[in-house]
């Protein structure tokens, strides 16, 4: 008993030397020794899972105002020269825009584009080219539903930017905001002309979304 005592007390010494006051209450831990380690690690993996959760949105925004741009590029070679080709270009002109913010983000940020942009740059011309050429109905259809999509993204990105910090992330909140009020504005552009018109509208909306929601799952992650 003399000789457990003597070790639980030379124990306690060394903790002192390593572990001085506060940790310490009574001359004993006032704290598990795990949770002496957890604290600055806990600190660190909230700081690396903020950076990871930025990584993610601008990595994902980036990938999508690019296939959007490839999209309205498929659709002006179609339509470029139809009545409705002003309409497109003005909504690829504020797409532009996006895109050019998100290239500035993705520096400042040091975030890594998706490795997927390649494939988005080929099948983003391919669905606007396509839908195009079943007319300007189709290729409205088609902006109705990538920007309902897109929307929807933009809203739970700010919902969760507001539920982490709003005042920390202030600037990319309003570059967010603006972004989706400019997507919903090309929404309803689509609607207005005649997007509801194109044929199997309903099925060609749930698939352009479907592939959307598969695009922005890949580019999250690779």
């Amino acid at each position: 008993m003399a000789m457990a005592a003597r070790a639980r007390a030379r124990g306690w010494a060394a903790l002192c030397a390593f572990y001085p006051p506060p940790f310490l209450r009574h001359g004993r831990p006032h704290l598990q020794p795990s949770a002496w380690v957890g604290l600055p690690a806990a600190r660190a993996l909230s700081g690396s899972a903020e950076k990871a959760m930025l990584d993610r949105i601008i990595r994902v925004d980036h990938a999508g105002e690019y296939g959007a741009n490839r999209i309205y590029a498929g659709q002006m070679a179609v339509l470029g020269r139809s009545p409705v080709g002003p309409v497109i270009q003005q909504m690829w002109d504020q797409e532009k825009e996006h895109l050019e913010k998100f290239n500035e983000l993705i520096v400042d940020h040091r975030v890594r584009p998706t490795l997927l942009m390649p494939f988005w740059n080929v099948a983003g011309f391919m669905l606007g080219a396509g839908t195009a050429l079943f007319g300007k109905e189709a290729a409205m259809a088609c902006t109705v539903a990538i920007e309902e999509s897109i929307s929807q993204h933009y809203n739970n990105q700010i919902r969760m930017l507001m539920e982490e910090d709003p005042e920390r992330h202030k600037e990319l909140l309003e570059i967010l905001k603006k972004f989706r009020d400019d997507e919903m504005e090309h929404h309803d552009t689509g609607l207005a002309h005649d997007a509801e018109m194109a044929p199997a509208y309903a099925l060609l909306k749930n698939v352009i979304q479907a592939g959307c929601k598969a695009a922005i799952y890949a580019s999250e992650r690779i």
